[in-house]
């Protein structure tokens, strides 16, 4: 296992245990063997750690394939785009939950801590603007384009509200089971919409 998913491992715990306030940084670091130094080259703070979101992005492979699939340059917009905007949104959260074993202590920690649940939101609006960047790059589109920030948009609406049920206490689907079924119910309403 490396140290970033040790380090998840660790404070997703801790934090169910005892609270964000009931352990230091130091002692986080001690039980996943590793320096305070260490440590703040994979996060930013305590709550980065618990929820997964490190400080260098984990997702390269899979911007670099969302890229690939760019339409040539007088195509007009991609007519998979939102579908390939959710598979690198499936593909991120495989890649910053894939802790083995921290999804009950993950629920546990939000439960404690409901403020890590505002961070997770902040997270998604980051998230959403730098998809927005990628979509302009891949679509060939100007800086600021509204079809870019709307495809952000909609996909982060349905990652945030996945996530929201994902972590609630009733919840017992994958966050990818949640994610999918609203993609397609979000299909399902587009599909039937006319324009006026």
């Amino acid at each position: 296992m490396g140290t970033t998913h040790s380090l998840i491992r660790v404070a997703r715990r801790l934090t169910a245990e005892r609270g964000l306030a009931g352990f230091t940084i130091e002692e986080l670091c001690s039980e996943a063997a590793v320096s305070r130094r260490t440590f703040f080259n994979y996060f930013a703070s305590k709550d980065d750690a618990v929820l997964g979101i490190p400080l260098d992005r984990a997702d390269a492979a899979a911007v670099a394939r969302f890229l690939a699939e760019a339409p040539d340059a007088a195509a007009g917009l991609s007519p998979t785009l939102l579908t390939d905007l959710a598979v690198l949104t499936i593909e991120r959260w495989h890649s910053m939950d894939d802790v083995a074993g921290s999804a009950a202590d993950l629920f546990a920690a939000v439960d404690r801590e409901p403020r890590l649940l505002a961070r997770m939101l902040e997270h998604g609006v980051q998230e959403e603007q730098f998809d927005a960047r990628l979509i302009e790059q891949r679509e060939h589109l100007p800086e600021g384009d509204l079809r870019a920030q709307a495809a952000a948009q909609i996909i982060g609406a349905i990652a945030r509200a996945s996530a929201l049920e994902f972590l609630s206490t009733e919840n017992a689907d994958t966050f990818v089971h949640i994610f999918e079924r609203r993609i397609a119910a979000a299909r399902d309403v587009f599909s039937t919409q006319a324009t006026r």
